[in-house]
């Protein structure tokens, strides 16, 4: 079939052709924004989920319904090793000109870009990566006082002010949480409680690693009555069907039942891995009806592509002990597993594996579903764990 008209789109935040499978958490998100929008209590939404259950497609897309409707939105991702003033200032300095640019607005959306220029010029000998151009010059003892969680607090409750005076709500889209140091993300629950508290119209809608629902509470103790943790995971069987179907109906190719069922059962629903077996599916076909041995054959190339992009580009980061230590969680089974099972594994204590866990933690390799368990947070990853260090020397290493 003609390759150009390949309706799949696997890729890391790639938007499907149909976002199937979403449609009542995305209502949930809309309601919670408009009752922010009108000064009512809403709580911040944190969409938790493994790899490729396509949350970061979600937010782009609940951000797009939102600049939809005149909501004011900061798209942020928050990388390793960055600091949070680094990466919302910039965000935050473009969402408040556009602010500006309204009458009722404008005079708060000023002293908020004023109170940003003082929190950049206070906190840039402790964070040295803040990077945000000034329009305006600081106003004294605004978000000056080279603390982050009290300037955050200022900075926001400024900008929070400036939206309310164009009735509308400042939106925080935020991805890949996980990695934002814990004492900054203590400042931001802080700044978001006091935000609610002065019922400014400012919420997070973010995304992370399922580990991030411990560590917004670890940061603060009150985060889970400031945030609702909705999560995502694999697409329901019908769900998973309709995600590769529409899109190859709408190119007028059908696929057979078998063909269909045979692609939800390798990819165990999970959005990113349906993109990639569709993608695949396609290529092999000849014509329609795509068939289970197209299915069968596109197995082997889909499998193959997610070795060298999806898995290997994870895999790569990883130190000998790090990768011997998720062999061993492989070879136990998909999990989740404890940690004595592991170590057994590796004839080692599980003290002394302890750093190793805990650095798989900080790269958002591995999480703790409950205490002492350990769990892959990339889906069929101990099957590629498998295939990449197939012999047993890893017992020995």
């Amino acid at each position: 079939m003609d390759p150009i008209r390949n309706p799949y789109a696997p890729g890391a935040g790639t938007p499907p052709p149909e976002l199937a499978g979403r449609d009542e958490l995305r209502e949930s998100i809309r309601i919670a924004l408009e009752r922010i929008r009108l000064g009512r209590p809403a709580k911040s939404i944190l969409m938790i989920g493994l790899r490729g259950v396509g949350k970061t497609v979600l937010l782009d897309r609940i951000r797009e319904d939102a600049e939809a409707t005149g909501i004011q939105t900061l798209r942020i991702e928050a990388p390793e090793n960055k600091s949070l003033p680094a990466i919302i200032a910039p965000q935050l300095r473009q969402a408040l000109l556009r602010l500006s640019r309204s009458d009722k607005a404008k005079d708060y959306a000023h002293r908020a870009l004023r109170g940003l220029a003082g929190f950049a010029k206070a906190l840039k000998f402790k964070f040295q990566d803040i990077e945000v151009g000034f329009d305006l010059e600081p106003e004294p003892g605004l978000a000056d006082n080279g603390d982050l969680e009290s300037d955050l607090q200022d900075l926001l409750a400024a900008a929070g002010t400036a939206a309310k005076q164009a009735d509308t709500a400042l939106a925080m889209f935020i991805d890949e949480l996980q990695y934002v140091e814990e004492g900054q993300l203590a400042a931001l629950i802080t700044a978001l409680h006091r935000a609610a508290q002065g019922r400014l119209p400012i919420v997070l809608i973010g995304a992370g690693l399922p580990q991030l629902r411990g560590r917004m509470g670890e940061a603060k103790s009150y985060a889970e009555r400031l945030f609702d943790f909705p999560e995502v995971g694999p697409l329901p069987p019908e769900a998973a069907k309709e995600a590769i179907e529409k899109p190859a109906a709408a190119e007028g190719v059908k696929i057979n039942a078998d063909a269909l069922n045979r692609i939800v059962k390798q990819t165990s629903g999970y959005p990113y891995f349906l993109q990639e077996w569709g993608k695949h599916a396609w290529e092999v076909a000849d014509s329609s009806p795509i068939t289970l041995k197209d299915v069968e054959l596109a197995s082997v190339t889909a499998i193959a592509a997610l070795d060298e992009s999806f898995f290997r580009v994870r895999f790569d980061r990883l130190t000998p002990l790090e990768k011997r230590y998720l062999r061993a969680m492989a070879e136990l089974g998909q999990g989740p597993h404890r940690s004595g099972d592991i170590a057994a594994m590796l004839n080692r204590e599980v003290t002394g594996l302890g750093p190793t866990r805990s650095q798989l933690i900080g790269k958002g390799m591995i999480w703790s579903p409950n205490h002492g368990d350990t769990a892959f947070t990339v889906p069929l990853f101990h099957e590629f764990m498998k295939r990449i260090m197939p012999d047993d020397d890893w017992k020995a290493g």
